[in-house]
């Protein structure tokens, strides 16, 4: 099945400094993770809550698509999204 993201939330980790998202195959929950370094310099600069987010929010297709890659590359319900996923 392809990967959708029809669940337009997300969340900030502040333990890891990331942000987290959810997208789907078919029924399965795939859980996301990226890196506030992988969100650009401004996120990773200030590595907030307000920051990510917005960076998140800025880049959402982008992101979606670099974890529909890394998914069909890496398979797995929890996957990390880092800079080199965006190349």
């Amino acid at each position: 099945m392809t990967l959708i993201f029809p669940n337009r939330s997300r969340t900030f980790d502040e333990t890891r400094k990331a942000v987290r998202f959810t997208g789907y195959d078919g029924m399965f929950e795939i859980r996301f993770l990226v890196e506030a370094a992988a969100l650009g310099q401004s996120a990773a600069a200030n590595a907030s809550e307000l920051a990510c987010l917005n960076a998140f929010d800025a880049a959402r297709s982008t992101i979606q698509e670099a974890a529909a890659r890394a998914y069909a590359n890496r398979r797995g319900n929890n996957l990390t999204l880092t800079a080199r996923d965006f190349h």
